[in-house]
C-alpha cells in the first residue's frame, strides 16, 4: 500500500514545515512501519520536508529483499548503522538540512551523542511526538485491521465459552493459554499483551498475571486479552461468574456495566479525555466505590496496545473522530473479587463504533 504510506509522509511534511524543520530523522520502528510499511528490526528514515525525492530509507543487508518489497517507493540505503548513515548523508547537505528534527523521546543520551559526533554542520533539533500525533487518528485501513483483531478475540472467547474452557478445576494459566491459541486459530498474529486470567480473589488485582490458581464455583473470572492483526492490537475485558452468581456479584457487575456505558456515551469529537474519564468515574464514586477504581478509564490502541490518547484524570488534549480507544472501568474489592468491562471503540461524529462485540451482559457459566 505505497499510496497510503506516501499520504502519511505528506501529512508529516505539513508538520515539519509548520515547525520550520527541513527534515525529520525517524528511528522508532513502529513509526517507521507507519510511514513506510517496513516490518524489520533495524531501520531509519529521513523524511525531507520538501518531498519524496529527498526522503531516504535505510536498513541493513539482512533486509535488502524485504525492503525492496515493502518500501518500493523510496530511495533505499543499505547500512548497518542506519540512523548514523542517514545523519551523515544529511550532514553532507547541511545547507539543505540545516534544521533536522529527531525523535528525542526515542533516542537515548548515548545515541544522541553518537549522532551529534557524526555531524560537522548539521543542527539536530528535538522534535518529539510528531508521528505519534498522526497515529492517534486512524485511517480506514487501520480501523479495518483493528476490526479484524477485535473479531479474532471475540471469536476466541465465544469458542472458549461454548466448548467448556471456563470451568471449575482448570487453572488460570490453562485458560490463558487456550484463549491465546484460539485467537491464533482466528487469524491473530499473536497476543497483544500477556493475557490476564484472574479468578476469585485474584480478580480484585487489576493486572494480575495468570498463575496455577484453580478456578472454583462461585468465582468471578476476569479475562483481559487481545489479538494482533497486521500489527494492530485489540484489547477487551470481560468478567464472568462460575456457577450461581451471588447478589453482591450481580450488584457489582451492574455498577461497572453502568459506568462503562456512561464512558462510552461520552466519547465524542471535541471532548477531552478528563471528561470521558469523569463520566464513568462519577457513576462508581456515587455508588461509594470511588477508591476501588484505581486506574484510568482507557487509552488509545493501534500499532501499540497503549498509545495516545489517554482517558484519565490526568489526560491532556481532546478527542477527534477516528481515534481508537478503550473504555475499561473496574471496581476491585480486595479479598473478595473485582469486575472490569472493556471495549475497543472508534470515536465517530455521532455514536462511537464498538469493535469488540462480545456480550457485556453478565455471563454465568
Amino acid at each position: 500500500m505505497p499510496e497510503i504510506h506516501a499520504g502519511r509522509r505528506a501529512a508529516l511534511r505539513e508538520q515539519l514545515r509548520e515547525r520550520e524543520l527541513d527534515a525529520l530523522l525517524v528511528t522508532d520502528l513502529l513509526n517507521i512501519r507507519y510511514l513506510t510499511g517496513f516490518t524489520g528490526s533495524n531501520a531509519a528514515l529521513l523524511v525531507d520536508a520538501e518531498g519524496e525525492a529527498g526522503t531516504l530509507f535505510c536498513t541493513d543487508g539482512r533486509y535488502t529483499t524485504q525492503a525492496a518489497s515493502q518500501v518500493p517507493d523510496l530511495q533505499r540505503v543499505i547500512e548497518r548503522a542506519s540512523a548514523l548513515a542517514l545523519v551523515r548523508r544529511a550532514d553532507a547537505e547541511a545547507m539543505r538540512y540545516s534544521a533536522t528534527g529527531f525523535e528525542s523521546q526515542h533516542v537515548s543520551v548515548e545515541q544522541h551523542a553518537g549522532l551529534a559526533e557524526a555531524t560537522a554542520n548539521l543542527r539536530l533539533r528535538r522534535a518529539p511526538g510528531l508521528v505519534e500525533r498522526l497515529r492517534a487518528v486512524k485511517d480506514a485501513t487501520e480501523v479495518d485491521a483493528l476490526r479484524q483483531a477485535c473479531a479474532a478475540a471475540d471469536q476466541a472467547l465465544a469458542d472458549l465459552l461454548a466448548q467448556g474452557g471456563l470451568r471449575p478445576g482448570r487453572t488460570e494459566r490453562q485458560v490463558a493459554r487456550e484463549l491465546e491459541d484460539r485467537m491464533l486459530d482466528h487469524g491473530s498474529e499473536g497476543p497483544s499483551f500477556t493475557t490476564i486470567v484472574a479468578a476469585g480473589v485474584n480478580s480484585a488485582i487489576p493486572h494480575h498475571r495468570p498463575t496455577d490458581a484453580v478456578l472454583a464455583t462461585g468465582d468471578f473470572v476476569k479475562l483481559d486479552f487481545g489479538a494482533t492483526v497486521a500489527g494492530y492490537h485489540s484489547d477487551m475485558t470481560r468478567t464472568v461468574v462460575l456457577g450461581e452468581a451471588a447478589a453482591w456479584q450481580r450488584d457489582l457487575y451492574a455498577l461497572v456495566h453502568r459506568a462503562q456505558a456512561a464512558g462510552c456515551a461520552a466519547l465524542r469529537p471535541g471532548v477531552d479525555g478528563v471528561a470521558v474519564d469523569k463520566a464513568a468515574r462519577d457513576v462508581i464514586a456515587e455508588a461509594g466505590h470511588g477508591e476501588d477504581f484505581s486506574h484510568g478509564l482507557g487509552h488509545g490502541v493501534g500499532l501499540q496496545v497503549h498509545e495516545a490518547p489517554s482517558l484519565a484524570a490526568t489526560a491532556a488534549g481532546t478527542l477527534s473522530a477516528g481515534m481508537a480507544v478503550t473504555v475499561e472501568p473496574g471496581v476491585y474489592l480486595a479479598g473478595r473479587g473485582g469486575v472490569r468491562i472493556e471495549d475497543t471503540l472508534v470515536v465517530r461524529e455521532d455514536t462511537p463504533e464498538v469493535l469488540t462485540l462480545s456480550t457485556k451482559e453478565l455471563v454465568v457459566v
